[in-house]
């Protein structure tokens, strides 16, 4: 296949492509097939352990629309769209939620009109930015102009800070983003560990590495650190699959296949 599609790089890997193949997606190439194919000879339990974090993102973001009242979403690190998006979840709880996506993958963006499909009530706007340069998501016009920031915000940061280095400062970038936003706004985020299968999950990162996507994971106490001075939400820092199970979505049955922490806290 063509290394370069449109302006994207086919011929390597990318995460978000790996993930879209693992979850069952359509969107990725021969050598994202060919990388998760070897992720999960390595662990076998991955597919498992990426569909049980897309179920927690949909616990959480139903939570915050059905139990927190929050109307206001600012996704981070968006991915490839797989329905059902953020927005058709906020949007089915209260149609008039308002979504600001943003992401940095050139395929995101091509796939970006999938994200932008709101109800006549509510609205969704995409913001091509790097989440390591918060004043560049802050600034947009595109967040103005979808968002009223004097009203609470949930934050969303799925499944990516495990791919910033300790040089990235993560915690630092997340408080930035979270900052500005009022009191009441919300953090929902999942957090790459290897604390319940170390050697399986390990073995993971190296084949990520491998590919020029080193990884960072995190311990139970890191993973606290992004919550300073927020109120946790009950059950506070759990594996992703204890976050308010409600029968639905993927089956699990093994601590020991889930390496990500879920959280959901609110600025207070």
């Amino acid at each position: 296949m063509d290394r370069n599609i449109d302006g994207l790089d086919t011929g390597s890997a990318h995460s978000a492509r790996i993930y879209d193949y693992i979850i069952g997606g359509e969107d990725h190439y021969p050598a994202d097939r060919e990388a998760g194919d070897a992720m999960c000879r390595e662990w076998p339990a991955l597919p498992v352990h990426m569909r049980a974090n897309r179920d927690f993102m949909n616990r959480a973001v139903r939570h915050l629309a059905e139990k927190a009242g929050i109307r206001q979403f600012l996704d981070v690190g968006t991915g490839i769209p797989t329905s059902p998006n953020i927005h058709e979840i906020a949007q089915s709880v209260s149609p008039d939620s308002r979504v600001v996506y943003v992401d940095n993958d050139p395929l995101v963006l091509r796939l970006s009109q999938g994200l932008l499909t709101s109800t006549p009530e509510g609205r969704t706007s995409y913001i091509e930015a790097d989440m390591r340069d918060p004043a560049s998501i802050l600034q947009a016009p595109e967040l103005r102009a979808t968002l009223d920031l004097t009203r609470p915000i949930a934050l969303t940061v799925i499944a990516i800070v495990h791919f910033m280095m300790d040089e990235d400062d993560a915690v630092g970038i997340v408080r930035r983003l979270l900052d500005p936003l009022p009191s009441g706004s919300h953090l929902a985020m999942s957090i790459g560990t290897a604390e319940f299968a170390p050697d399986e999950v390990g073995k993971v990162a190296r084949e990520y590495a491998a590919r020029g996507m080193p990884m960072r994971l995190r311990t139970f106490a890191e993973a606290e650190e992004f919550f300073t001075g927020l109120e946790l939400v009950e059950p506070g820092v759990v594996q992703v699959h204890k976050w308010h199970p409600d029968g639905t979505g993927t089956e699990v049955t093994r601590d020991t296949d889930i390496a990500m922490y879920g959280v959901v806290a609110r600025k207070p």
